[in-house]
């Protein structure tokens, strides 16, 4: 099984944020793949389905951003999954709005959800797509900012972040994350 995570924040005043940028990942993924996302466990909404020659899990953890591995580790813990058949989306402040960088390893850079993973998995050797937000301008508190809207004219580039996002999980079903990140990287 592989189990493909949208880090965010619960609740009808997170929703079209910056911060749940994982969360419209997922969402786009339960649209493509036909995955109804109504089961819940470990305090996360998720929903398995068999894609192709993969049995895959879409996970949103309802725990708030901060405390994202407590519902991650259990789940993989249940559903028996090693650290190399996950992906973690997340957004990213040290990439411009709707860039992807795809990683298998690295430390949290100030996320989080990425510390709470890292803390409960023991590791900082998992897959992950980062999507940019870019930095707050004109003096913005950056927890203010994450949890702000995107404006007008960043809304594109987010669509495109998140369908290329997407693509890219579906590639993962079939190909080795390196050759996934390599393909995405470049582009």
């Amino acid at each position: 099984m592989r189990i493909i995570v949208g880090l965010g924040n619960p609740g009808k005043q997170y929703e079209a944020t910056r911060h749940n940028i994982g969360f419209y990942v997922i969402d786009e993924l339960a649209k493509r793949l036909n995955i109804p996302m109504t089961q819940s466990k470990f305090n996360g909404m998720y929903g398995i389905a068999q894609v192709g020659t993969e049995k895959v899990m879409l996970l949103k953890p309802l725990t708030y951003m901060n405390l994202s591995g407590e519902c991650i580790i259990p789940m993989m813990d249940y559903f028996d999954v090693e650290d190399n058949q996950i992906v973690v989306i997340y957004d990213d402040l040290d990439l411009q709005v709707g860039k992807l960088r795809l990683r298998q390893k690295g430390s949290a850079g100030g996320h989080n959800g990425i510390k709470s993973i890292i803390q409960h998995l023991g590791t900082q050797e998992f897959n992950r797509i980062r999507i940019g937000i870019d930095r707050p301008k004109n003096g913005m508190k950056v927890s203010d900012y994450v949890l702000s809207k995107f404006s007008e004219d960043e809304k594109p580039d987010m669509m495109e972040a998140i369908n290329k996002s997407a693509t890219a999980c579906e590639d993962w079903l079939s190909k080795k994350f390196l050759d996934v990140m390599n393909t995405y990287n470049g582009a």
